[in-house]
Order: C-alpha cells, then sequence, then structure tokens
C-alpha cells in the first residue's frame, strides 16, 4: 500500500490518509484511493473533521486519475459516532455549512464511492455511509444505528430522503423508529450493506461491479444527481426545510388545542351523567 498524500485534522490531532491499497503488492495498480480517517477518539463529524474531508475529495478529485474512493476509519471501534451535539448547538450555521455540504459531496462525487464500516456507525456516521454509493461491513463487530429517537433530535428531511431512496420500507421502520442496531451479518440481509468482510472484500466488490470505468464518460455524479434529485433538493433547501418543519409545528399545536377541547368536552359530559 502507498500513501499519497494526509490531511491534518487539527482540532484532534488526528488526520486523514489516502493511500492506493492495490500498490506494491505484485498485482496491477489500480485508481483505487482509500481514504483512512483517524480523528480520535471516535471521528465525530465536527467542522474540523468535515473539512479535512472535504478537501480529501478534492485533492483526488483535481490532482489525480478518475477511480473509486474508499472510505474506512483508522480507529478499530468506530467508523464515526456521529455528531458531537454541543459541539452543534455552539456553532452557528453548523447543518448549511458543513453537514449538508458534506452529505452533498458524496451525493454528487464524480466518482463510486465505498464505506468500508470498520467499526460502530451511529447517527450521522451511518448517514454518512448512507451517502455512500456503496457499503461493507466488517461481520463481527460494529453496529450500524439511527439513534436520534433516544434522544430527542429529529433526522431532518435531507436524512429521511436519502435513507428512503437507499432502504426498504420495513428496514426504513425499524431504522428510524425502532432505532435498531443492525450487526454485520443483519445489515446485509436488510439490504443495508452490499457485503460483509474487509478491504479484500471491498477490492473483491470494485472489480465484481466493474467500478474502476464508471467515471470515464464524466457523467457518474450528474447521474446520482438524477437519481436522488429529492436528497439533493433537500439538501440544497435550507430554508425551505426550516419553513416546512415551523408549518408542521403549526399545524400540530392547531391539531393539539382541538384535541384537547374534545376531550375536556367529553369529560364535562361524562360528569353530567
Amino acid at each position: 500500500m502507498t500513501t499519497l498524500f494526509s490531511v491534518p485534522i487539527a482540532s484532534t490531532g488526528g488526520s486523514i490518509v489516502c493511500a492506493n491499497p492495490t500498490a506494491n503488492k505484485g498485482q496491477e495498480q489500480y485508481n483505487i484511493y482509500l481514504l483512512t480517517i483517524t480523528s480520535p477518539r471516535d471521528n465525530r463529524l465536527t467542522p474540523t473533521f468535515i473539512d479535512a474531508l472535504l478537501l480529501s475529495l478534492d485533492i483526488i478529485e483535481h490532482h489525480y486519475p478518475k477511480g473509486v474512493i474508499v472510505t474506512t476509519s483508522g480507529i478499530a471501534k468506530f467508523y464515526s459516532n456521529g455528531l458531537d451535539l454541543e459541539l452543534v448547538v455552539s456553532t452557528k450555521g453548523f447543518l448549511e455549512k458543513w453537514m449538508w455540504p458534506l452529505f452533498r459531496r458524496f451525493l454528487t462525487y464524480p466518482m463510486p464511492s465505498v464505506c468500508l464500516l470498520n467499526g460502530h456507525a451511529f447517527a450521522g456516521g451511518f448517514i454518512l455511509a448512507m451517502y455512500h454509493d456503496y457499503r461493507i461491513q466488517n461481520p463481527e463487530r460494529g453496529f450500524l444505528c439511527v439513534n436520534e429517537l433516544e434522544f430527542g433530535v429529529t433526522l431532518q428531511i435531507p436524512v429521511m430522503r436519502m435513507l428512503l431512496a437507499k432502504l426498504n420500507p420495513a428496514t426504513f421502520r425499524n431504522m428510524v423508529l425502532g432505532s435498531h442496531r443492525f450487526g454485520g451479518k443483519d445489515s446485509l440481509q436488510a439490504g443495508i450493506v452490499d457485503g460483509v468482510g474487509g478491504l479484500d472484500e471491498v477490492l473483491g466488490l470494485i472489480r465484481d461491479r466493474k467500478l474502476l470505468n464508471k467515471a470515464e464518460t464524466g457523467i457518474y455524479g450528474t447521474m446520482k444527481e438524477e437519481m436522488y434529485a429529492g436528497a439533493l433538493n433537500s439538501l440544497d433547501d435550507y430554508a425551505g426545510n426550516l419553513a416546512w418543519r415551523e408549518k408542521m409545528e403549526g399545524k400540530r399545536d392547531a391539531a393539539q388545542k382541538r384535541s384537547l377541547q374534545a376531550v375536556a368536552g367529553w369529560e364535562k359530559d361524562k360528569a353530567k351523567l
């Protein structure tokens, strides 16, 4: 394996290292760019983390031949543990300036992307994996889970749109409303991942699906824009999403008022009996 470049994550002393996993293995070298992310302690999606990852994607696109990108973690236990909620709350514009641009970049990236889930991927970390084109999960270690329901945080429209586009209805329900934790074999059976294993299985998937030449015509990202137009539009319409949520809150409050009035009327009538 040959290291191509490294991008620091200053806030944690971590880094993103890009390597070619097929170099120096006694075989033909392919344009596969393995991004190993190490941001202690659990690869939280912070602004500096996202900036480093976006820069890494830019470097590959503009300085190397077209091929396939693969992301994984240098931390054995976690692919990513999602957001740092305290930091999100204290960082003005986090979603529109960092989170949604990261997801948009993966959704529209002009090369195939594969996520190698070596360990846990919770909440935002799992959503990042879903914005890749393909996923391979460690069959022995780590769970995939969307657990926002358990601590009272909504997923928001761009996340829901992507999950709805990529998961079957039963898995979508169990993931969002059940906060179910999927191990590797369960994830494969549920259609969340495309295979189980490690780097060898990733290379096998790239070979079997002939991904190396998919970007050559220059429209790979364009095809994904059209495939996932709903998710893409929601990523770009931050103000519209907020307006929709405000509208829903207003309708819910009005319905709640009517419901309380109905119950009060029922109690009044009951007291007359």
